[in-house]
């Protein structure tokens, strides 16, 4: 750098700040740099070294220079924007994990000045509508796309319109090379599955019955894959009767574990594949006169606050979900910035929560079996009397 050119720096980042709404080139000149190098340190571009692109943030809220969005998205071909569509016709759309999961979505938006805009969708078709006119009228420059299906259309509609975009969850299970060119993050359910029947085999039990999800979910498949390798890990051969799947809501998982109590064997324990489907059965058990953590054993997954709450507390696999949230918007702007959607994927794993419902066994199989037959004879005589 020449004498001269160092002592207009100086003088340039001595200059008091300007008055009224700041331009650019106004900032530059402040700084002493290239109205190129504070635009690409503005929308953090990996050429520019983190220090500078620290100090220009820092000079740009000092003086308030807010980019015109209007005008960036002419210069640049983007919004800075990131969106997501929500299904509002699913039965388990209200979902606790949510609020802390868009928290953290927006918060990381925000951080880096893009902003994140939620839409819904009536309908699994009615969603890829929703995209598609996003994309159209150019309101996102990417997607975050949570709930990933085995076959996920929504994935194949931004391949083909050549939209960034990054998967909460997996696809295309059993396809090993449905994910080429997809950016994505998951916690890994399998993992947390495998551990929760390792912990049950440890305390005792040799019957232990798994209520997974709606298959056409990719996860529901990987947790019963994780639930199936913790049987083999224990040394417990795989009873298809132990197995139930489709449970969504509350009254699924009710539904479809009290069929599981009531084979001729019934399991001591019980895996789920997500908390609300745990506290439903917890629930319905309960009332029917089973003892939760004494005569059934039960663990869940997501760690939603209800957890606590229960009586007694839910023993669960809790998920990050703010943490999903800020990983997935900043993982996505990356990929819109032009990194490789192949170098942006993160598995994480979720963490065992300790409550009361689980626990070594009290009855066998055949004990458990003869206490609800008794139940029954009980309830049928006394709607006879």
């Amino acid at each position: 750098m020449t004498a001269n050119s160092s002592y207009q720096r100086r003088s340039s980042a001595n200059r008091s700040p300007v008055s009224g709404r700041v331009k650019l080139d106004e900032l530059a000149a402040h700084l002493g740099l290239s109205k190129s190098t504070v635009s690409r340190a503005m929308n953090g571009y990996p050429d520019i070294s983190e220090s500078t692109q620290m100090r220009v943030k820092t000079a740009a809220r000092k003086l308030g220079y807010r980019p015109l969005s209007h005008a960036q998205a002419i210069r640049t071909g983007q919004v800075r924007a990131i969106a997501m569509v929500l299904n509002s016709d699913e039965p388990d759309q209200h979902n606790p994990f949510l609020q802390d999961f868009l928290a953290g979505a927006c918060e990381a938006a925000s951080s880096l000045d893009w902003t994140m805009t939620i839409s819904t969708a009536t309908s699994d078709r009615d969603t890829l509508n929703v995209l598609r006119r996003l994309v159209e009228e150019r309101k996102a420059d990417g997607f975050i796309l949570p709930r990933t299906a085995v076959k996920d259309s929504r994935v194949g509609l931004l391949r083909d319109l050549k939209v960034p975009h990054i998967l909460y969850g997996r696809t295309g299970y059993g396809q090993p090379n449905n994910l080429e060119e997809t950016s994505w993050f998951d916690i890994a359910g399998e993992t947390a599955m495998r551990k929760a029947v390792l912990r049950l085999a440890g305390f005792g039990h040799k019957r232990i019955g798994f209520v997974g999800s709606d298959p056409k979910f990719n996860y529901s498949h990987l947790r019963r894959d994780g639930y199936l390798e913790g049987l083999r890990e224990a040394g417990l051969s795989a009873d298809p009767a132990l197995i139930r799947d489709g449970a969504r809501t509350r009254d699924d998982g009710a539904a479809q574990a009290m069929a599981l109590m009531q084979l001729d064997q019934p399991p001591t324990a019980i895996v789920f594949a997500t908390d609300l489907a745990a506290l439903g059965f917890c629930s319905a058990a309960q009332d029917q006169g089973f003892e939760i953590g004494r005569d059934v054993a039960v663990i869940g997954y997501d760690g939603i606050p209800e957890c606590r709450y229960a009586r007694p507390a839910l023993t669960t696999f809790a998920v990050e979900s703010r943490t999903a949230g800020q990983r997935l918007a900043t993982l996505l702007i990356r990929q819109i910035r032009g990194e490789d959607p192949t170098t942006l994927r993160e598995l994480t794993e979720a963490t065992l929560v300790e409550g009361g419902s689980d626990g070594p066994p009290q009855l066998s199989p055949s004990e458990l079996s003869k206490k609800i037959r008794h139940h029954k004879d009980q309830n049928r005589g006394g709607n006879h009397r």
